[in-house]
C-alpha cells in the first residue's frame, strides 16, 4: 500500500467511524400484540419511555374528607357545582384543583380573594363548566375512559392552560415561497400531523364536525348526489392526518388498533380500535357541548387566529402515553367527579 493511500485511509476511517457513531441505532424493544406473521408489533425506545414515564406521574391524592357537617351550598354563596359536598369535601376538592391547574397563582387564579362568591373572573366561569365536563366524561364516556376516568389533572398537569389544545388554523392559501402554488390545506411540515405534508387541520372535520372518517369505497368512482367524491385520495389524506395525530398522541403505531392484514376490517382489529372510535366521538362531544359555547367567555387573547376557543384532541389527555398517566386511576379518589350533579 502506497503512502498516499495509507494517508487517505487514516483520514477517512476515523471520519467514517465518527459519522456512523452518530447514527447508531438506539436500543429497541418490540412487543407483539397480534398473531405471529401479521406484523402487529409495537416498537419502543426504552429511553423515550423513561422520559415519558417521568412526565406522566399522577400526584398523590389527599386523604378523603368527612361527609359529615353542613353542605357547601348552605355555607358559601354562589356554589353552583359540587354544592352537595360537605364543607370539608368541598375544601379538599378546591385544594386539589389548585394543585392541578394553578399551583403558583393559587385561589386567586379563579377567585377575587376579597369576594370568593363573585364570578368576575372568566377563569372561574370556565372552571365551573370544566368540572361539569369532567363529570360528563366519567359518567357518559366509559366506553373510552372505562373505570380509570379523568380529573382536571389529566389534561392540565399543573398548567393553567393544557399544553395540548388546538385552534382552527389561519387561512393560508400560499406558502412563504409561492413556487409551491396553492397549498390546498396541506403541503406544509405541520406538527399537528407529525411534520408530514398531510392536511394540517385534521381536527375540524372529525373532532368538531362529523365528516366521514372511513373513506374506503367499493367502486372506482364513489360520488354523492351532488357529485362530490367522498372516497377520494384527497379525502383519505385527511383521515391519514388524524391517524398520524392519534399515533403520536398515544406513542404507538398503527398496529395498536389495526391488523396489517386488513386495516379496514373491524373483525380483525384489536379491541383498542373500538376504544379509539369512542374517543373520537367523545372529543367531538366535548368540543361542541362544552368548549365552543364558552367562546364568548374567554378574552380575545385566549382565542385562536379565527376567534375560536381552544379545543381538545387526543394529545390533550394522552400526551404521548397509550393511556393518560399510564392508566393511573385518579378519578376513584374524587367520587364527586364520577357523575353529573343533578340540578
Amino acid at each position: 500500500m502506497n503512502k498516499s493511500l495509507r494517508l487517505l485511509l487514516c483520514v477517512l476511517v476515523p471520519a467514517a467511524a465518527a459519522l456512523l457513531s452518530g447514527c447508531e441505532r438506539p436500543p429497541i424493544d418490540t412487543v407483539q400484540t397480534g398473531f405471529r406473521g401479521t406484523g402487529m408489533e409495537q416498537i419502543y425506545n426504552p429511553r423515550t419511555l423513561l422520559k415519558q414515564a417521568s412526565l406522566n406521574q399522577a400526584p398523590v391524592a389527599p386523604e378523603a374528607a368527612s361527609a359529615d357537617g353542613p353542605k357547601a351550598k348552605d355555607i358559601y354563596k354562589n356554589v353552583q357545582v359540587l354544592g352537595d359536598l360537605s364543607v370539608a369535601q368541598f375544601s379538599r376538592h378546591m385544594a386539589s384543583i389548585t394543585q392541578w391547574v394553578a399551583p403558583d397563582a393559587g385561589c386567586a387564579y379563579c377567585h377575587n380573594v376579597e369576594n370568593f362568591a363573585e364570578d368576575a373572573k372568566y377563569t372561574k366561569v370556565v372552571a365551573r363548566r370544566m368540572i361539569q365536563m369532567t363529570q360528563r366524561v366519567n359518567q357518559d364516556w366509559k366506553p373510552h375512559v372505562a373505570e380509570t376516568g379523568v380529573t382536571c389533572y389529566t389534561c392540565h398537569r399543573g398548567n393553567n392552560i393544557p399544553a395540548n389544545v388546538w385552534f382552527a388554523p389561519k387561512d393560508r392559501k400560499y406558502a412563504n415561497n409561492s413556487v409551491m402554488g396553492d397549498l390546498a390545506g396541506q403541503n406544509l411540515a405541520s406538527k399537528s400531523v407529525g411534520l408530514t405534508s398531510l392536511p394540517f387541520d385534521p381536527f375540524t372535520p372529525y373532532l368538531k364536525d362529523a365528516a366521514p372518517i372511513r373513506v374506503n369505497g367499493d367502486s372506482a368512482m364513489v360520488l354523492r348526489g351532488d357529485g362530490v367524491n367522498r372516497s377520494s385520495t384527497k379525502q383519505a389524506e385527511h383521515t391519514y392526518g388524524l391517524m398520524v395525530h392519534m399515533s403520536e398522541s398515544l406513542g404507538v403505531n398503527c398496529t395498536y388498533c389495526h391488523n396489517t392484514r386488513d386495516f379496514q376490517s373491524w373483525e380483525q382489529s384489536r379491541p383498542q380500535r373500538v376504544t379509539a372510535w369512542y374517543g373520537i366521538r367523545m372529543a367531538r362531544d366535548l368540543n361542541n357541548d362544552y368548549m365552543t359555547p364558552l367562546t364568548d367567555t374567554f378574552p380575545a387573547h385566549r382565542l385562536g387566529p379565527k376567534g375560536d376557543v381552544a379545543k381538545v384532541n387526543c394529545t390533550t389527555c394522552h400526551q404521548g402515553a397509550y393511556k393518560p398517566l399510564y392508566g393511573a386511576a385518579m378519578a376513584k379518589d374524587y367520587p364527586e367527579l364520577q357523575s353529573v350533579a343533578k340540578p
